[in-house]
């Protein structure tokens, strides 16, 4: 597959990685534009553009930056791709840290819901929980025992089905975690959030999840 990813920080790099050791097609973007990216080509073998030409051909795309930075993204950027572009919300709002106050977030509206309505094209909420070292170290093949899940969120079952296609190509069981009004089960301060859990102990922890967890980790 033809795979864009804006943001080439730890996670972005580590999925740039990774998805072209397993012969996909991926070029990676970011704010300061392709010249600053050359130690990342090296590293991980994808193809630095241009933010404006990250999506060109894209099968998928993966958005990998701050919450804070997805508002200044250039206008249009996703809302123009084709409806059956599938885009990954890979994410995490961090207030205090890193993004400063986002109103509806706060108020309790899941993070993947306000990122999709800030790029106007679906999204898919998955990468999230995971941190880039466990993505680069703990895949396994499929049918081994313990394997670490990937939550994958949204409401597209045929977007869905990409991801957790690509999740189980990085060596990750896969696991549908409902609707995108149910990805707060999978924010940070939550139980399944980088504990890479194996697959009957993420679904519970999963249906055990209450959304004052994550609004407790934000504050």
């Amino acid at each position: 597959m033809h795979i864009g990813i804006i943001g080439a920080g730890n996670m972005g790099a580590t999925l740039a990685a990774q998805l072209t050791r397993l012969g996909h097609q991926v070029a990676i973007a970011n704010s300061r534009g392709p010249q600053a990216l050359a130690d990342v080509a090296a590293q991980t073998g994808a193809t630095p553009v241009p933010v404006t030409q990250v999506t060109r051909k894209a099968d998928v795309v993966i958005v990998a930056i701050p919450e804070k930075s997805i508002p200044e993204l250039p206008a249009g950027l996703l809302s123009s791709l084709p409806a059956d572009t599938v885009v990954i919300d890979a994410g995490n709002y961090v207030p205090k840290l890193r993004d400063g106050h986002i109103d509806a977030i706060d108020a309790g509206l899941p993070e993947s819901q306000w990122a999709q309505a800030q790029l106007r094209h679906p999204v898919v909420k998955a990468f999230n929980t995971i941190r880039p070292a466990s993505l680069a170290s703990l895949g396994k093949p499929a049918g081994a025992a313990g394997r670490a899940v990937i939550p994958v969120a949204g409401d597209d079952p045929a977007a869905k089905a990409v991801v957790l296609e690509l999740a189980d190509q990085l060596g990750f069981d896969g696991l549908d975690a409902g609707p995108l009004a149910e990805s707060w089960r999978q924010q940070p301060g939550t139980p399944i959030y980088t504990t890479d859990l194996p697959l009957d102990a993420a679904r519970q922890v999963l249906a055990d999840a209450t959304p004052e967890q994550a609004a407790s980790w934000r504050g």
